[in-house]
């Protein structure tokens, strides 16, 4: 069965995961030779001190802007988007990307699971392993 319960991130590690999203961003944005104006202008946005607070992490990137980040810092928006799932939202991004690399369940609770429920409870345990 799934468990009735919700492992919230610890705040020190959202602004981690944010800071590190932005150190990324300012490396892309410094790759492709633009000042942070000329990114936001690239993507809309009027005032540049939006990418200042995203590469600062006190900010986060809507999703609704990813396609126009990728495109303006020329990045291919699958990488894109899967690198900013990985710092804005990591329980997501190994349930994507890395479930086959969990570490299997070591009881034998999950004999005649389907494997999206035994999934479930490895990638459970390995986010209750990081938080402790």
């Amino acid at each position: 069965m799934y468990r009735n319960h919700f492992i919230a991130p610890s705040a020190d590690s959202v602004q981690q995961s944010r800071s590190e999203a932005g150190r990324w961003l300012k490396s892309l944005r410094e790759g492709a030779g633009m000042s942070q104006k000329q990114l936001a202008q690239a993507v809309g946005f009027e005032y540049y001190t939006f990418i200042s607070q995203l590469e600062s992490g006190r900010g986060r990137l809507p999703q609704g802007q990813y396609m126009a980040f990728s495109q303006a810092l020329n990045v291919p928006l699958r990488e894109f988007v899967k690198t900013m799932t990985r710092y804005y939202d990591p329980i997501t991004y190994y349930a994507l990307f890395e479930s086959e690399e969990l570490p299997a369940s070591t009881s034998g609770e999950t004999a005649g699971r389907d494997d999206l429920a035994a999934r479930l409870e490895r990638l459970e345990a390995l986010v209750a392993n990081k938080n402790n």
